[in-house]
């Protein structure tokens, strides 16, 4: 059973209604099914896992989903056994891979072998129906599917978007992610002092998900002192000084393979923040409150662009990514950016009830020294925005 961790949520419940997610939405695009390779995809499905982070860049692991026939997990090298006993997989299979680390010069003759088989189970399991959805695929994959008729459809959309809505189960595993990380956060506070560095704190983070049985951290986004200014820098040997602000982004990967996704900022040594740190942390708090409150169902993702609270002018050069995203098992859709950048990067959508997102906000002026980073989990309800997270903020400071 891939559960890592102790646990009261009910994953046969679990496990069948994402499962059902997928079905569904199989069913409205009228698939004979879909081919998984993301490792995250296939965890949703299915509820299995193996070496997730290996086998996002190595393809040796799959699952096939009928939309009306049985799951089958094709696993790596001797490892049928990790997928024994969840209730969901039907069968298990050997992975035929074809990329060049594991067979070399064979590549193009095992895609021919790979294709085969999935040609006949689209076949066994869609009948005339040769529309097969797959979320990523190497290359000779592809072309060997295509050659043999297989026509292949985005399968990308097909997760993100059964993964869009959650019910109350999904939520309590969620929270069991969330109150992990809060426990590494509290862990990190009690060791944050002048003289360590970011390495070691970030490892503190690490190494309590672990603990506590999570599973990986996507980034190491923690940063100090002018190390925050511009964002996106991943931690170091800087050793982190009295005085200094220290902003982090958790990206954890925690018990039961859910994200928690959370940022905060805090002040080096105890003293009081500068004029400019302070402004920079009230700009921020504001920014986040105020977008968490507009947020509610129907809300389409161009009103949230549009209507999100804007920072000062000097801070725009240096604007996260995004304003909110979606979370699950990872970052998902939606992804609505700022207002300026809606045009090349933004599409249009509508929260819906039971969806989880993360509300993000970043401000430090173009060229300064410092960056807050604050960001907040939040499951949509009928009446607005529920925080799934507790942890405190620096309030104390405004």
């Amino acid at each position: 059973m891939t559960v890592f961790h102790d646990t009261k949520v009910d994953r046969r419940a679990l496990r069948a209604w994402r499962l059902g997610r997928v079905r569904e939405k199989l069913q409205e695009r009228e698939l004979a099914g879909i081919l998984l390779y993301d490792p995250v995809n296939i965890r949703y499905a299915t509820d299995t896992s193996n070496m997730q982070v290996w086998t996002m860049h190595n393809a040796v692991r799959y699952a096939f989903i009928a939309t009306d026939g049985p799951v089958i997990v094709f696993d790596f090298h001797a490892t049928k056994h990790l997928s024994e006993g969840i209730e969901v997989v039907d069968e298990i299979r050997g992975a035929r891979s074809y990329f060049y680390f594991g067979d070399g010069p064979l590549m193009e003759d095992r895609a021919k072998q790979f294709a085969r088989e999935i040609d006949d189970l689209v076949r066994t399991y869609g009948g005339n129906n040769r529309r097969l959805a797959i979320d990523k695929i190497e290359p000779h994959g592809l072309l060997a599917l295509l050659k043999r008729g297989v026509l292949v459809e985005n399968g990308q959309e097909v997760m993100e978007l059964a993964r869009f809505i959650k019910n109350d189960i999904e939520i309590a595993a969620m929270q069991e992610a969330v109150d992990a990380c809060e426990a590494a956060m509290w862990r990190m506070r009690e060791v944050f002092r002048p003289g360590i560095t970011e390495n070691y704190l970030w490892s503190i983070l690490n190494q309590v998900n672990a603990e506590l049985g999570g599973e990986w951290i996507e980034t190491r986004l923690l940063t100090s002192g002018p190390r925050t200014n511009p964002w996106f820098r991943e931690c170091n040997h800087r050793v982190i000084e009295a005085g200094d602000i220290m902003s982090f982004d958790t990206d954890l990967v925690g018990p039961g393979g859910y994200c928690s996704d959370l940022s905060r900022s805090w002040l080096c040594g105890g003293g009081k923040p500068s004029d400019e740190q302070r402004w920079l942390y009230e700009t921020a708090r504001r920014q986040i409150e105020d977008n968490i409150a507009m947020l509610k169902p129907g809300l389409s993702f161009r009103e949230i662009s549009e209507r999100g609270s804007p920072l000062p002018e000097d801070c725009v050069g240096n604007r996260y990514s995004v304003v909110v995203h979606g979370v699950g098992l990872c970052d998902e859709y939606p992804a609505v950016p700022y207002i300026q950048d809606f045009a090349h990067s933004g599409y249009d959508g509508h929260l819906e009830e039971n969806a989880v997102v993360c509300v993000e906000s970043l401000v430090g002026r173009v060229g300064g020294r410092e960056c807050i980073k604050l960001e907040e989990q939040v499951l949509i309800t009928a009446d607005g925005a529920r925080r799934l997270s507790s942890f405190p903020f620096e309030d104390h400071w405004l």
